[in-house]
């Protein structure tokens, strides 16, 4: 099955007319023709049905045949605070496999270290959402704006919280703490880690250190590795 994301789609829609990229993709490249079923989500968890009324391949319409709500069977939220890395391909790789393991929110942040400091939002949402369709999931992560450490440090965030830093601090594994069907949020560092300021700040606003594993790992590779270990924990 192939899954198209229209974002306007909501639950009384009724026909939709795809843009001239899309229509071309779907006639000449897919071949789809008048009749054929077409599965799309609108990334807020529902799915549509919808027949070729009009093969055009500059304007594809659709009649919308079936809504759906599907079922989210998960009764908790995964949360990464990430600091963006200085490769840009690094961090669209993170965001991608992220939406693979089926991650809800991420929010970059801008920590004393960190080597990139502006971020493409356009260029980003493309992958998670291309990431979304091609792992056949309902629903799109949540990218946010970039803030600095500080200002998301004194949001006000539900559920577990765990840092995770290189210092050679007492730390307990992420999988020995996450609690399973719990909203969980965790930090993870830049390339050159948390300074010691910012590691202090999160403990005083009850964010747990924790460790995930014994080797040392990229930003990104630590980013999959928490979001990964927090799914693992609720199957």
């Amino acid at each position: 099955m192939q899954l198209f994301y229209i974002a306007e789609l909501h639950k009384t829609s009724t026909t939709f007319t795809f843009d001239k990229l899309e229509s071309r993709h779907i006639i000449k490249v897919l071949r789809k023709k008048e009749g054929d079923i077409i599965h799309i989500t609108n990334g807020k968890n529902y799915s549509f049905r919808g027949e070729i009324s009009s093969a055009n391949d500059k304007k594809c319409q659709v009649l919308i045949t079936e809504i759906k709500k599907e079922k989210y069977s998960r009764n908790y939220k995964i949360k990464i605070a990430i600091a963006p890395t200085k490769s840009n391909d690094r961090f669209e790789w993170f965001l991608e496999k992220a939406t693979e393991i089926s991650i809800d929110e991420i929010q970059p942040i801008i920590c004393k270290h960190s080597e990139r400091k502006v971020l493409k939002t356009e260029r980003l949402q493309k992958v998670l959402i291309t990431a979304m369709k091609q792992s056949l999931q309902y629903q799109l992560p949540i990218l946010h704006e970039a803030i600095t450490f500080k200002d998301f440090i004194n949001q006000d965030v539900k559920g577990q919280k765990f840092i995770a830093h290189c210092e050679k601090t007492s730390k307990n594994n992420l999988k020995l703490l996450v609690q399973a069907n719990s909203d969980v949020t965790i930090l993870i560092g830049p390339e050159g880690d948390f300074s010691p300021d910012e590691i202090q700040l999160a403990l005083q606003n009850d964010f747990i250190p924790v460790s995930l594993g014994a080797t040392r790992l990229r930003t990104e590779t630590a980013g999959i590795v928490a979001t990964h270990t927090v799914r693992l924990i609720n199957e």
